[in-house]
């Protein structure tokens, strides 16, 4: 017998424009100490299942047909009250954002034993004790003190770890873990996969692993299920369907994803594409605004030179200097960025990565040491006139695409907005034009300049950011985690994006990322950043082939392999 056996599941969402069928007549079993892959891109029902099996569909949501059973016993059918007994004491879910999934205001403890008391006849003392055990056997450290501490004073990688001690502290028979490494590092990745293969050994645990990450399905999950627009289009062996996929979907989505062993020049289109990718060759930048101005002028060998830049944030406040505790984000780090060249930047949550963008760009101001862009000092306060005239010729492209766009302004507002505010045209017939151009160039066309962007999806919301940050005519393009929010045929196509912009307009690139196939696959050097020290940079084939610091070897060590 099964451990979970879903027939012919079909879910709805009823609305005004009519019937959408999220999952269409999905069919598949789960067997005790099995991990089964759930794949696919956002969109194609993945985590529609494992809220229907969980009973949490949102409201209209319903499953109209379909069986959903767990070792032996119907529970599509079963009652709200019936369903809460089998919530978390038979079914336990770990969610993708552990921050939203833990209350920020109650203590570890508090939520722990208040989950084993709801379904446990046990005293607080014992609740507590299983609760300490819990967070000892997920590998949290010094436990004991560790569980009087709130959500805020864990790493993401420990507030996940949190987030599977809840599903695992009544011992379900079954896991479904939605997404539940998406926003971590490799290293946190790779511990929070093992605990769970460990899990599902150790306690005949039936895991549900939904994702679009197929580096962590290969390494992970027994068979995969891939998704698409709501149907089951393939299921296997995990070796079979990932080295012989039989749907064209499931090759071109495998194809997409970043091969972890080498470098290629491309990647390939995905069956289904946001655009047809072919703005670039059908734009002509002879003579535009574009192309033409002494922004690119790449004579200069090094673009950008940092020597012993560094900076610190204040931890604790006091009104006397001497009292007050600081963080050093930046440690006195020295890099050059060559003219033309795409550099990246990897390293941990925390490493520093960002805080090192953000002082470029003149968001946070520099603590010491200098920076020199194209013969301008970057250094001191932003407003100098020296540093503005660089920094007009900076860029930063944002890692979520979400957030980073005002959604109360048109898209051709939040295009033009960075020419008005450099003073760059003249007329607003003139930057009109520009902004057509632009949204033209990212594959988008001239009519979206009408839309808001809630209009859009993910992908198409990178490409409106990449105009926005191409509306200055930059010689240097920061790209602070671009691609990591989306799914891997759109990460594809934005990738795809960057490199054709880098070669007709001259960029060069400051890449920077925690994904270390797609620095492999987009940067010419590559920097390590540890606790704000620069530990290794090298050319990148060499430095993933031969890694000389011990960081980065542990790094590369516990990267997901998917070679192709």
């Amino acid at each position: 017998m099964e451990l979970l056996e879903i027939n012919n599941m079909v879910v709805e969402f009823p609305s005004r424009h009519g019937v959408f069928t999220a999952v269409d007549d999905v069919s598949l079993t789960v067997a005790e100490g099995e991990i089964v892959g759930l794949v696919g891109e956002s969109g194609a029902g993945k985590s529609t299942v494992g809220n229907a099996v969980m009973g949490l569909l949102q409201s209209p949501g319903h499953m109209p047909s379909g069986e959903i059973w767990l070792h032996g016993e119907r529970i599509d059918q079963l009652s709200p009250s019936d369903m809460r007994s089998i919530r978390g004491k038979r079914i336990g879910m770990i969610f993708q954002d552990p921050m939203t999934s833990l209350n920020p205001i109650e203590t570890i403890e508090y939520q722990l034993v208040e989950t084993i008391q709801t379904h446990l006849d046990v005293g607080t003392s014992e609740a507590r004790r299983r609760a300490v055990d819990l967070l000892d056997q997920v590998g949290i450290p010094d436990p004991a003190n560790r569980i009087k501490q709130y959500p805020h004073q864990f790493s993401g990688g420990m507030r996940q770890r949190v987030v599977i001690a809840l599903a695992l502290c009544v011992e379900p028979e079954l896991i479904i873990a939605d997404e539940p490494t998406t926003a971590l590092d490799v290293t946190i990745q790779a511990q929070i996969l093992e605990l769970i293969k460990d899990l599902c050994k150790s306690r005949k645990l039936g895991v549900i692993l939904v994702t679009h990450d197929m580096g962590v399905i290969a390494e992970t999950t027994d068979r995969v299920a891939v998704m698409y627009r709501g149907r089951l289009i393939e299921m296997g062996e995990t070796d079979q369907v990932i080295n012989a996929p039989q749907q064209p979907y499931t090759r071109s989505l495998i194809a997409a994803v970043p091969p972890s062993n080498k470098k290629i020049n491309r990647f390939p289109k995905v069956a289904i594409e946001e655009s047809d990718g072919n703005a670039l060759q059908n734009f002509d930048l002879k003579g535009h605004w574009l192309g033409r101005g002494d922004a690119f002028d790449t004579t200069v060998e090094n673009l950008l030179e940092v020597r012993d830049l560094q900076k610190r944030f204040i931890v604790k406040s006091s009104i006397l200097p001497r009292n007050r505790v600081y963080m050093d984000a930046i440690k006195g780090i020295d890099f050059d960025v060559r003219s033309g060249e795409t550099f990246g930047l990897v390293g941990e949550s925390g490493s520093g990565k960002s805080t090192v963008a953000r002082v470029i760009t003149g968001i946070y101001p520099d603590d010491g040491g200098s920076m020199r862009f194209a013969g301008h000092d970057l250094t001191g306060a932003s407003g100098k006139d020296d540093a503005r005239a660089g920094r007009q010729n900076i860029q930063m492209i944002f890692q979520d695409p979400y957030s980073s766009l005002n959604g109360r302004m048109k898209i051709s507002s939040i295009v033009a907005e960075p020419m008005i505010v450099n003073k760059l045209t003249d007329t607003a017939e003139e930057r009109h034009q520009i902004v057509t151009d632009l949204l033209e160039l990212v594959g988008l066309g001239k009519d979206a300049a009408k839309k808001y962007p809630h209009e859009f999806s993910g992908g198409q919301r990178q490409r409106i950011s990449i105009a926005r940050a191409l509306a200055t005519r930059p010689r240097f393009l920061i790209c602070d985690e671009p691609t990591s929010a989306l799914d891997v045929s759109i990460q594809a196509q934005i990738l795809n994006l960057l490199k054709d912009l880098q070669e007709q307009l001259r960029l060069t690139l400051l890449f920077i990322s925690h994904d270390l196939p797609v620095i492999r696959q987009m940067c010419d050097r590559v920097g390590v950043m540890r606790h704000g020290d620069l530990v290794e940079v090298a050319d990148t084939e060499a430095l993933f082939e031969y890694p000389q610091h011990s960081y980065t070897q542990t790094l590369i060590g516990q990267m997901p392999k998917f070679a192709k």
